[in-house]
């Protein structure tokens, strides 16, 4: 019989990610200020017992907001009054999950919501029949439209409205995986060096901006840049920003290519300008506990915090953007 992965070894797991993310370059400064982000505050707060350790988000009009939680295998909604709604929960795999690459436990991870509403989310098993690219229509009930690998660790997950592509990083394999919405075989659209684990957990959190693949590779503590060529394939990677230590997911702010990124371990929002410096806006005084998600929302900020290593408060946390 599976028994329940104890909270002691998803913290292990993620020290280890934490440990490897050491930074990899001395050619972006660093410096903390707090200005850029204002009032924040604690917006909802989640059921650790139940496994609601928040993933990765995605917005919908309204002020809805749409999350996975990792160890619960579920996707959720949370209302603009922090009421949490469970929409789905995935099979448990038949071993437990246990075979999962790098973590030993199944989790829902990266999510997306198309204009009709439709939630595109990953869930990563370590079995074949689970693990993939999983699709969720309003009022439906959750379908595999994607398998992937299970020897992968499916992780980010974004969406290109204008091809109706999806992207997925891996980050045990060290790919960027695309698919259409309509499901089928996905094809390895990048394979590149700088994607790759250096030891636990490469590529992660992934974003579509102004004609290119964006991704983050937790250990390396990086951020890359893949632009989309004209016949759909990838071109040639280029690092945007390095020694971002623990690097999860990120969003840009709107500001061309300034964004902000969750570093899980240090727990910490670091605000990086296009030029590869980066600053702390937020840290666990604000109420972080190992962030992994982050998206706006015109000038308000988003920031989910698991606290896989905390183990005191997974919470949704608002903060308003200054100009």
């Amino acid at each position: 019989m599976f028994k329940k992965l104890s909270m002691s070894a998803v913290s292990a797991a993620v020290l280890v990610a934490a440990a490897a993310a050491a930074p990899t370059s001395a050619s972006a400064s660093v410096s903390v200020e707090s200005a850029p982000l204002s009032s924040a505050r604690i917006a909802a707060h989640f059921d650790l017992a139940k496994g609601q350790m928040p993933e990765n988000v995605a917005l919908a009009p309204g002020g809805t907001t749409y999350v996975t939680f990792a160890q619960g295998r579920q996707v959720a909604k949370v209302s603009p009054n922090g009421t949490t709604r469970i929409l789905a929960t995935l099979p448990l795999p038949a071993d437990g999950g246990i075979h999962t690459p790098a973590l030993g436990f199944p989790l829902t991870v990266g999510i997306v919501r198309a204009p009709d509403g439709t939630l595109y989310f990953l869930y990563a098993t370590g079995t074949a029949d689970l693990t993939g690219v999983w699709r969720l229509r309003p009022g439906g009930k959750p379908q595999r439209i994607a398998a992937l690998p299970a020897n992968g660790l499916p992780n980010g997950l974004a969406l290109d409205p204008g091809t109706r592509t999806l992207y997925i990083t891996d980050s045990v394999l060290g790919t960027v995986w695309s698919v259409p919405t309509t499901g089928g075989t996905p094809t390895a659209w990048s394979t590149d060096p700088e994607l790759a684990p250096a030891g636990f957990l490469g590529a992660n959190g992934l974003k579509i901006h102004n004609g290119a693949v964006w991704a983050t590779n937790l250990d390396k503590g990086t951020v890359v840049r893949i632009p989309i060529l004209p016949d759909g394939r990838a071109g040639t990677v280029r690092t945007e920003a390095t020694r971002l230590p623990g690097i999860d997911d990120f969003a840009f702010t709107g500001r061309g290519d300034q964004l902000l990124a969750a570093l899980n371990g240090p727990s910490e929002v670091a605000l990086v300008q296009p030029d590869g410096s980066h600053s702390t806006v937020l840290t666990s005084a604000d109420g972080l506990q190992n962030p992994t998600s982050i998206a706006l929302r015109g000038d308000t900020v988003y920031v989910l915090s698991a606290a896989y290593v905390t183990a005191k408060d997974p919470n949704l946390i608002l903060a308003h953007l200054n100009d």
